[in-house]
């Protein structure tokens, strides 16, 4: 699949979403509610669950970031195959 270069681009700009996926490269998987207390106490970042769901909507339209619903609850996992294309295309 052709991943958008510039929404990647895009996402990886701000070192908020790039802390969120350092995140979630280290989870298997991890709710909204565990993803943001995770920045506020090991990165002491001051951001809301609105905010991290604002970053987290354009780390989504870059595919990089991926949910499904279990239940009452949003699982969001890491989506690395977005940044294996872009790189796979480069270097061939």
């Amino acid at each position: 699949m052709n991943w958008d270069k510039d929404a990647i681009f895009k996402a990886l700009a701000d070192s908020n979403r790039r802390l969120i996926l350092d995140e979630l490269s280290e989870s298997n998987e991890m709710t909204l509610y565990e993803l943001t207390a995770r920045l506020i106490m090991k990165h002491n970042l001051a951001i809301s669950r609105q905010g991290i769901a604002k970053h987290l909507s354009l780390l989504e339209d870059a595919g990089l970031v991926l949910s499904k619903r279990e239940g009452k609850y949003r699982v969001l996992l890491f989506n690395k195959e977005p940044l294996e294309n872009l790189l796979e295309n480069w270097l061939e």
